[in-house]
Order: C-alpha cells, then sequence, then structure tokens
C-alpha cells in the first residue's frame, strides 16, 4: 500500500513515524520548504515561540524533559521537530522543496496521481493531507500595496536578510504574530507604528528560564515535568469549551491586569478588548503591553486608506513614511487541504466540495475523495495541536489496517454520517457563547460557519477517534 503525505511539519512527522512501525513503508513525505518542521520551519520571525507550555508541546512518544524555558522558542522547537524526525527514521521519506501542485483521485485505478512544481509524478492508494491550517499566509487587499517602493513581507516570511535597525517601521496586524514580534524589533528600530483593527485579550504567563540546574535534574528525574504535562492537560480539557464562566471571569480579570502596564489611558483603552475571552484566539505576553511605553512605538488605530510609493496613509488623512511594511495578518485558517488542487471523484475539486466551508468527518475524511485522509483537518483546532495529531494519526492507521486486512481498494466515509457528525459540532459550537461574540476571528469560513474549532475536549476527540463504527464507511 503506497502512500503520499503532503507536508512535513508536526503531522507529517507523527504519520511517518507510526507508518513505519506499523509496517507501511512505502510512502514518501511532499514538502515545499526545505525542511520538516512546518509552520516552526516557516514562522522565523523575532521572539516566534509557542503559547502551549513546552511539557505539553512534545510528542508522548519522545518527551522532552529540557525545554530552556516554560514556553519554547522557534529555534528550539524546530531543532525537536528535526531530531524526532530523524530518530525514528522519517527524515529519508521527506522530498524537500517541492511543493504539491495537483493531487487527483483516479477512480478506475483506484489510486492518487500528485505532481509537484518539479515536475515529479507520485501515484499512491492513500493520500493523507498534513499540511495544517497555519500554512497559507494572507495579504490584506490594501490601495497602492504594490507601490510601495521599500522593502515590504509577511511575518510568516520573515527576510531576515534586511537590516531593520534604525528603520521607520509599519506593521499591518495586531493578533499573534506581531504581539510576539513587535516587542523585539522596537529595540533597534527607529520609529514602529502598530496598525489594530481589533485589540486582543493577552494574559501573562509564568516564563522564567530555567537554570541549568534545573534542566540537568530534569534529564535525570522527569517526574516533575510528567506531573506539570498531566496538569496542564487537565486544566486544557477543562478550559477549551469555555464553559467555566468563573475562568472566563478570571482569564478577563488577568488580561485587565496585564494592560495597567500601559501608563498612557488613551493607549490602554484603545488595547483594552470590547469582545468576552475567547471571542478570539487568547494570546499570551510579558512583553508585548510594556512596549507601548517606550516613545518608538505608536498605536495606530485609524482604518488604513491606502499606501503610497513611501508612506501608510489612514482614514484621518495622516501619512506615515516608512521604511518597512511587515504585514501580519495571519493565514488562509479555514481552507486547509483546500490550499492543495485536490481533485476527488467526479471531477470534483475539494475547494468546490467546501464552497459551504470546509467539513470532514472526525476532521479526518470528506466525501467524495476516496482513501484521502487529513491530519489538522476542519474543525480540529483546539488544545494542543500535537496530542490532536497523535489521536489523529491512530484513527488513520485503523483505517489503514482494516483497508490491508480486508485487501480493500477503496474507504470512505458515508454522506449521512458526515452531515449528522458535523450537525452535532455546530450544534455545540452554537451552545459556545463566546465563539458567537461578535469579533473578527479567523475561526469562520466566508459564509459565517466556524469551521476551525473542536467543541469539545481532547479526550472526547480521542475517545470517539479510536472507537470506530465500521457502518459508518462505504468500501469496496
Amino acid at each position: 500500500m503506497r502512500v503520499v503525505i503532503i507536508g512535513a511539519g508536526p503531522g507529517g512527522i507523527v504519520m511517518g513515524k507510526r507508518l513505519l512501525e506499523e509496517g507501511f513503508d512505502e510512502f514518501v513525505i511532499l514538502e515545499a520548504s526545505d525542511d520538516v518542521g512546518g509552520t516552526w520551519n516557516l514562522n522565523r520571525y523575532p521572539g516566534c515561540e509557542c503559547d502551549v507550555q513546552s511539557a505539553m508541546y512534545s510528542f508522548t512518544f519522545e518527551f522532552k524533559p529540557d525545554w530552556t524555558k516554560p514556553y519554547g522558542r522557534q529555534p528550539e522547537i524546530l531543532a525537536y521537530m528535526r531530531e524526532v524526525a530523524d530518530k525514528y527514521g522519517v527524515t529519508p521519506h521527506c522530498r524537500f522543496n517541492d511543493r504539491v501542485t495537483s493531487a487527483s483521485w483516479d477512480e478506475a485505478a483506484s489510486v492518487w496521481t500528485v505532481t509537484t512544481e518539479s515536475g515529479a509524478g507520485f501515484q499512491a492508494e492513500i493520500l493523507v493531507s498534513a499540511v495544517g491550517m497555519l500554512t497559507h499566509p494572507v495579504w490584506p487587499e490594501i490601495e497602492g500595496r504594490d507601490d510601495f517602493e521599500g522593502a515590504m513581507f509577511h511575518s510568516a516570511r520573515w527576510d531576515w536578510s534586511h537590516d531593520f535597525a534604525g528603520e521607520r517601521i509599519a506593521v499591518i496586524g495586531s493578533a499573534a504574530s506581531a504581539v510576539q514580534f513587535v516587542p523585539e524589533i522596537r529595540k533597534t528600530a527607529s520609529q514602529v507604528h502598530l496598525f489594530q483593527r481589533t485589540p486582543n485579550w493577552i494574559l501573562p504567563k509564568e516564563d522564567t528560564p530555567y537554570t541549568e540546574a534545573e534542566l540537568e535534574a530534569f534529564r535525570k528525574d522527569p517526574t516533575p515535568l510528567l506531573e506539570m504535562r498531566s496538569d496542564i492537560e487537565g486544566r486544557m480539557n477543562r478550559g477549551m469549551t469555555f464553559a467555566l464562566k468563573d475562568l472566563l471571569e478570571l482569564s478577563e480579570k488577568y488580561g485587565l491586569a496585564a494592560l495597567s502596564v500601559v501608563n498612557d489611558p488613551e493607549v490602554r483603552a484603545k488595547l483594552t478588548p470590547d469582545h468576552p475571552f475567547g471571542c478570539k484566539r487568547p494570546l499570551l505576553s510579558n512583553d508585548y503591553f510594556k512596549a507601548f511605553n517606550e516613545p518608538n512605538l505608536e498605536l495606530v488605530t485609524e482604518p488604513i486608506t491606502r499606501i503610497t510609493n513611501n508612506a501608510v496613509v489612514t482614514d484621518d488623512g495622516v501619512e506615515r513614511e516608512v521604511d518597512l511594511i511587515v504585514i501580519a495578518t495571519g493565514f488562509a485558517a479555514t481552507k486547509f487541504a483546500a490550499t492543495v488542487d485536490i481533485t476527488g471523484r467526479d471531477g470534483v475539486s475539494i475547494a468546490d466540495a467546501w464552497s459551504e466551508g470546509a467539513q470532514a468527518y472526525l476532521g479526518v475524511t470528506t466525501v467524495g475523495f476516496p482513501n484521502f485522509f487529513m491530519l489538522y483537518g476542519p474543525n480540529m483546532n483546539n488544545g494542543s495541536i500535537i496530542r490532536m495529531l497523535e489521536y489523529q494519526t491512530e484513527h488513520v492507521l485503523q483505517l489503514l489496517h482494516r483497508m490491508k486486512a480486508d485487501e480493500l481498494q477503496t474507504l470512505e466515509v458515508k454522506p449521512e454520517v458526515m452531515e449528522s457528525y458535523n450537525v452535532g459540532v455546530q450544534e455545540a459550537i452554537d451552545g459556545i457563547d463566546v465563539w458567537n461574540a461578535d469579533c473578527n476571528g479567523y475561526y469562520r469560513a466566508p459564509n459565517g460557519r466556524v469551521v476551525t474549532q473542536w467543541p469539545f475536549s481532547m479526550d472526547a476527540y480521542k475517545r470517539r477517534s479510536e472507537s470506530i463504527d465500521w457502518s459508518e464507511f462505504s468500501t469496496t
């Protein structure tokens, strides 16, 4: 049974590792970038780090006891991903710098044909999408954007060859990435203008780096960290459905307390969210709010009218001349596998199949695309994605073992099963008040349907995904 995996991020790594262990060794991982790691290889902006505690951000089969601090930074996470891929024999199966351009299902032969930018072609009985949710940078449509004569790049494709020391910088966007890199670039820039559309809830975090003595103790006996991991997971499972009102109130209390460090009351007011905690992705930082007390960081909340050859112009007519524009407007988070040209049965593209919003059964299988499985698919975002990816991988392996044992040509979820499942997911989402409040966020497809979030606990997903009702699938 041949397998093609799209993407060598955490999902591709764990899938490759488990395929090898289960005897499915005829597979290739096609990766558009130059290395494993996915988002941790592509996102290399200053200050980039994880907002899930390090004790929880390693695979269960390869626990790392010596993260240098409670929240791991990008270089350390990428190094960990490389080590795991090498240790478990996944790296030799990777083909780097070769983006998948298309994948199409051949009904007569029951195989997927996959092509890449290099012109290489692959055929496989099984196609796995591990492209993730945060892979396709979004650029805002602003009049005159192409007229700017200075440097411009997206935060997800940071240009480290550009020296921004002493420069005037415009940052467009104020969410997860900007919260991390703005305090860093402000230290050497002449002036930073941060253009904010909507303020975010940003909580402080306990993130004091570990001492060398502590790290050595963790290496000798990781028990305290394993206990911490269990505690973190328990708190995640209790809080990720946003049903605990006292926890939501406490989070807002901490968020407002964090804002109190901003000296200017007008700036503080502009940074204060008017939506409930959890409506948008909650953020963490100990440095962001303090940075607004520095004279070379300006918060701009007037909408942007246009960009000229050397400035950003806002609705009030003010022109701010800048040398560099950093776009920090996030990703096409609602597309998932549709960022690739995938064509299923009867020539239907996955983009067309998902015209009313991406949907799948357990985030893994979708109607009209036989032998196609997704990791980090629709409605899977919540908790620790590392843990969720392991659960999804085990679900896929059960399906593959069934296909192998019964010599099946195809396996596909039944339409009524996927429909019923997604009705239940959306009903649960409708019951989460904060996700239905009025705020700008990436959770919703253009038609308003929440397609990114998992509305239950990680434990609930584990239970649902590990017990398979084979009557829910059509096979040949």
